[in-house]
């Protein structure tokens, strides 16, 4: 599997989507989703250029962060959903966090974190669709979780994530990412370290650049189809 070219690809399809929506390349980051795959993998992505790497399972992601810890530079990002017992874990090994919905969650992380560590870089997680299935808060509760996570000592607010339910087409989806869009702007305004709007996989990329993401994350593109146990 080339993973170098599949890289490769992955960043000229954004290269030409910024483009296309008059943005300039380097304002998208991409962060390659490197859950339920080898060390191997993930060294490959790396000797390609690749720094950004997200995880979703607790023990599979300290796992490989302290496999790689002699790779100074990567950027550990944890995608997943987030349960009590394993906060701290989270707030000893990860750079970011993506999935911040709970009060709870919000104030251990903050409690955990080392204080050798730099506060930890958080995202707060909307459920855009309204899907009950699916994490993340409503818009409308946005301010009071904001605010929470703003005075929290050890953390730093960098913005917003969401995955919303799949869309017939662009169009679509891009109206489905409007609100959450105009919420990132708003908070901007606000919040001068908040520079991070975390949406956009790979059947979603053209909307979410069009819709203002900083941050795409794309997995199978890059290392292939799913690795299950």
């Amino acid at each position: 599997m080339a993973i170098a070219e599949n890289l490769q690809e992955v960043r000229c399809e954004i290269a030409e989507l910024t483009q296309r929506f008059e943005r300039q390349p380097e304002s998208v980051r991409l962060l390659a989703v490197s859950k339920t795959k080898p060390v191997a993998d993930l060294l490959a992505a790396y000797a390609a250029g690749q720094r950004l790497f997200g995880e979703n399972y607790v023990q599979e992601a300290v796992d490989k962060c302290q496999q790689l810890s002699s790779l100074a530079d990567i950027e550990w990002h944890f995608i997943g959903p987030i349960q009590s017992n394993k906060s701290r874990q989270i707030a000893e090994t990860m750079a970011w966090v993506h999935t911040i919905d709970r009060d709870k969650i919000a104030r251990r992380l903050s409690e955990q974190r080392p204080a050798d560590m730099p506060p930890l870089n958080v995202l707060i997680q909307v459920n855009v669709s309204g899907e009950e299935s699916k994490s993340g808060i409503a818009l409308e509760s946005l301010d009071s979780m904001v605010k929470l996570v703003s005075e929290l000592p050890n953390l730093r607010l960098r913005g917003l994530m969401a995955i919303p339910a799949p869309q017939e087409n662009e169009a679509a989806q891009i109206q489905v990412y409007a609100p959450l869009k105009q919420a990132f702007e708003t908070l901007q305004q606000h919040y001068p370290e908040v520079d991070t709007l975390s949406i956009g996989m790979s059947g979603d990329l053209a909307a979410a650049i069009a819709s203002g993401s900083t941050m795409v994350r794309v997995g199978t593109a890059i290392f292939g189809a799913r690795d299950y146990a």
